[in-house]
């Protein structure tokens, strides 16, 4: 795992967590614009760094080492954590660690429910198809890439994660971001943004929003309608921004 910063580390603290497969370069248009008024920490998760191959545990290990960077270079504070998609799913149970304070939570497409075995199965098959067509850079996977997964400034990016990832990363993100997750009762002062589309694999993050704002009433839900999985994030940047810097204020 690596860690990127931005502004001045005498603001308050935002962290930006990224997705599966996505690179961390995704927020970089957040890192400028919020470093402006914030101290902004991206880290580069375990089977996505791109200087070298590492491997991806689970989501609690993930969760803990960010747990442990927060302690020790953040003292303990965070005033955002803001997670997309399985850095959703890592962020809400980060969210849930003793003795570090969050005040704001923004999760976008958090994956918080189990998924069939038959299903994971399936996914872990599809994503091993398209990292190996990524490392080939095959034409057709790279048009789809642009097309449903990462704008085309992104993906030279994209294509050092795939070239890093190994086969049972991929599988043990997928075990432990569809596993089952325990809903936790977090602090009152602790604000929650959940947001999400209405396309594809969204129906699981719409009830995964439903369910956190069972267990935490705060929790503001705001649909998208019409937007796939990470759309909002990955291709409309500025109405992201536009949303959670809203959220914040």
């Amino acid at each position: 795992m690596n860690f990127y910063t931005y502004g001045n580390k005498s603001n308050k603290t935002i962290m930006f967590i990224h997705g599966m497969l996505t690179p961390y370069q995704i927020w970089s248009d957040a890192a400028t614009y919020f470093s402006n008024d914030y101290y902004v920490v991206i880290p580069e998760l375990d089977g996505h760094t791109q200087d070298k191959t590492s491997e991806f545990i689970s989501v609690e290990d993930e969760a803990l080492k960010l747990y442990e960077y927060i302690r020790n270079n953040l003292d303990g504070k965070l005033y955002a954590l803001c997670g997309l998609s399985m850095g959703g799913r890592i962020a809400a149970q980060l969210a849930s660690m003793p003795d570090i304070t969050i005040d704001n939570l923004v999760l976008d497409g958090a994956p918080l429910q189990k998924m069939p075995k038959l299903l994971t199965g399936i996914m872990k098959k599809n994503y091993i198809a398209i990292i190996k067509k990524s490392v080939q850079r095959d034409p057709k996977t790279i048009e789809s890439c642009k097309r449903d997964f990462l704008p085309d400034r992104y993906l030279d990016d994209f294509f050092k994660v795939a070239d890093n990832i190994t086969e049972s990363s991929v599988n043990n993100i997928i075990d432990s971001v569809f596993s089952v997750f325990q809903f936790k009762k977090y602090s009152e002062n602790m604000k929650i943004l959940f947001m999400h589309g209405t396309k594809g694999n969204e129906a699981a993050a719409k009830r995964s929003a439903v369910s956190m704002k069972k267990v935490n009433p705060q929790t503001e839900i705001r649909c998208f309608n019409g937007y796939a999985h990470g759309y909002l994030a990955c291709y409309e940047i500025d109405k992201w921004i536009d949303e959670v810097s809203g959220f914040l204020k």
